[in-house]
């Protein structure tokens, strides 16, 4: 025997492919989400990381920069100490070239020489006197080249005058102190002749 569904079975096939559809959107709109929500922790959860990142870089950039700031404060503190140190090797090397100096003229100026100023800029000493004759002024000036600590001695001016009814040569004479070469200063020397050489 034939049977024959009288039933709208169209209505309820559409019913149920409706159904499953709603379903599989909804599902499919719930896994949407729940991936859009997993990638938003997951970048979330990144930024965060980076930004931690970040604030810690910053922060060692920022105690680097105090670190600069204090190794500048240092050496500008050494630049000042090795100049102040300078200047006292420069006083103590110089200490006693007055001294010396002085020892020098004494010994070399000769008898017929009347000094009546003795004075100093830098290197070069400027005597001035009366002398006898030229050939004293001569005479004192080849002794003071024969000194190792005075060199380089050249006349200015040499003028006859008239001195209590005698005749004098009224002189100016400039003479260079000649720097004695220390140990350090022959290193120097040396280096700077090799490097050249």
């Amino acid at each position: 025997m034939i049977r024959i569904n009288l039933l709208p079975h169209r209505e309820e096939k559409r019913k149920e492919r409706r159904r499953q559809f709603y379903v599989t959107a909804g599902l499919m709109l719930t896994l949407g989400a729940a991936v859009w929500l997993l990638v938003h922790m997951v970048n979330a959860g990144d930024l965060e990381r980076q930004n931690s990142r970040n604030n810690y870089f910053n922060n060692q950039i920022a105690a680097l920069d105090r670190e600069i700031e204090a190794i500048k404060d240092l050496r500008g503190q050494i630049d000042r100490l090795l100049a102040r140190k300078q200047v006292i090797e420069t006083l103590q090397s110089n200490r006693a070239e007055t001294v010396h100096l002085f020892n020098e003229l004494a010994a070399r100026i000769p008898s017929g020489i009347f000094m009546t100023s003795v004075s100093q800029s830098g290197n070069k000493i400027t005597l001035k006197g009366y002398a006898q004759s030229n050939a004293r002024i001569s005479s004192m000036m080849s002794s003071l080249n024969d000194s190792p600590f005075l060199e380089g001695s050249e006349v200015v001016k040499s003028v006859a005058e008239n001195l209590n009814n005698r005749r004098a040569y009224n002189f100016e004479i400039n003479v260079y102190i000649e720097k004695p070469v220390t140990p350090a200063n022959e290193t120097t020397a040396s280096a700077a002749t090799i490097r050249k050489g």
